[in-house]
């Protein structure tokens, strides 16, 4: 059984997951994916990794375009996802409305999950907001970054540690048993990405990789997407 390869951000992994069954038994293929910081995806593509589908950011997804690494034409909006907080299942829920309010959790806080501060579109822009903040050195010791926000939320869920706060896109909480997604971030520092699946130029099987594409986006999975996380 042939396999369509997949570099793309955390946030389509529980997309991909919820429909691998039904893709697999319309087409015959199997699907072997990498999931994790989009500048991570786009550096396993550019380093030679096997691939024909990749699903990142807009911005990204254009750049490699350009750069002619991407499929002319195959490129397909997935939605808009934004980036929330999160806490354990079960564990109350911080007010998070607003700047000071959101400050004042965080300082509460005795541990903060997220993804990587330097390639990951959610990490990024946390540890902006934690600047901006004034809470980026404040905080320094109770902050613990890992490589998508997938792992981080699973690793906040396995925690033993009470008053845990997480920040990552909202696709990747929705999808983590274990965590809650309490509130998206604050209108001040809201960050709405959207991301797009396309046909990797140098694909193995196009064909495959435009039926998964074609799948994902389809008006019928626009249930999955909109549960998922995905606007």
């Amino acid at each position: 059984m042939s396999a369509i390869h997949i570099l793309s951000g955390g946030a389509a992994q529980g997309l991909v997951a919820a429909i691998r069954t039904e893709y697999m038994a319309e087409t015959g293929r199997t699907l072997e994916g990498s999931f994790g910081a989009v500048g991570a995806m786009r550096d396993k593509l550019l380093a030679g990794e096997p691939c024909d589908v990749l699903i990142l950011t807009q911005a990204l997804i254009e750049e490699l375009q350009a750069s002619g690494q991407v499929k002319p034409g195959s490129a397909r909006p997935l939605g808009r996802v934004r980036t929330g907080i999160a806490v354990k299942t079960g564990a109350p829920r911080p007010d998070v409305g607003n700047a000071a309010a959101l400050k004042d959790s965080l300082r509460s806080a005795s541990g903060i999950y997220f993804p990587d501060p330097q390639k990951a579109t959610a990490g990024i822009h946390f540890m902006n907001v934690l600047r901006q903040l004034g809470l980026d050195h404040e905080l320094a010791s109770r902050l613990h970054a890992f490589p998508n926000g997938a792992t981080a939320m699973q690793a906040m869920a396995q925690d033993q540690g009470s008053g845990l706060i997480g920040c990552t896109q909202a696709t990747e909480i929705l999808y983590t048993k274990g965590v809650d997604l309490v509130a998206m971030l604050p209108q001040e520092f809201e960050l709405a990405t959207v991301y797009v699946a396309a046909v990797a130029a140098r694909a193995e099987q196009p064909q495959g990789a435009a039926m998964l594409i074609d799948m994902l986006t389809s008006p019928a999975a626009a249930e999955l997407r909109q549960r998922g996380g995905f606007e």
